[in-house]
């Protein structure tokens, strides 16, 4: 199938076309009208410095429902202690910043280029991206941030200074999913860690009929809070 260069207009090809291994685009730009779009159709951009923006939808898809996260005993030990204070959307800027620039095992460059930086701070401006960030001794030691629309959050990338410190994150965000009836937490590729905990992967087809579902529902929008 070809892969389609996108033209001005904030418009996708459906997700059913796209190549084996998930590319179904190239092209745009990063602006919040196209974000959205490309988001609520299953559709995300990852791409390296010196590329076009390429637009992705994976067949499969690794989702994690918040009723199945695997709450393992270590983890559950950890959160009780309270070792980690916990904030929502406190400092999203530092937190892209660190997920673009710890380093992952196996990883050697970051696909979270300057634009991208700047695109997903615009939409956290807007009320659409969010960060979970977790601090240690007052310093910050991990977090996660993504994308919230409809009952969809759309996990973009984590991080972590201490061990632990993104788990319990995602732990807080888990409970924040669940407090407001959010129906999936996308976690886009498919990762034995996150499959330990609890992650899934499901056919796009089934992916974006749910996704479809949880659309209709409002979105929070604004700055979260830690219920």
């Amino acid at each position: 199938m070809p892969v389609y260069h996108l033209i001005k207009e904030s418009v996708f090809p459906h997700p059913s076309v796209a190549e084996a291994d998930g590319l179904l685009a190239f092209g745009g730009d990063l602006s919040p009208e196209r974000l959205i779009s490309a988001y609520s159709q299953g559709i995300f951009p990852w791409y390296s410095e010196g590329q076009p923006i390429l637009w992705w939808s994976p067949d499969p898809r690794m989702v994690l429902f918040p009723e199945k996260f695997r709450r393992h005993k270590n983890l559950r030990r950890v959160v009780e202690q309270q070792k980690f204070e916990v904030r929502f959307d406190h400092d999203f800027s530092r937190v892209i910043e660190l997920c673009s620039r710890v380093p992952r095992k196996g990883q050697f460059d970051t696909w979270i280029t300057d634009d991208m930086k700047k695109a997903y701070i615009n939409l956290h401006r807007l009320g659409y991206c969010h960060s979970v960030e977790t601090y240690y001794n007052g310093e910050l030691a991990g977090g996660l941030y993504g994308v919230s629309l409809g009952g969809t959050f759309f996990g973009e990338s984590m991080f972590h200074l201490v061990s632990d410190a993104s788990k319990v994150a995602l732990w807080h965000l888990v409970d924040f999913c669940i407090a407001h009836d959010f129906d999936i937490i996308d976690v886009q590729q498919e990762t034995p860690h996150l499959q330990s905990l609890g992650a899934t992967s499901l056919s796009r087809k089934y992916f974006l009929i749910l996704l479809e579902q949880s659309m209709k529902k409002p979105t929070l929008k604004g700055r979260w809070r830690l219920d």
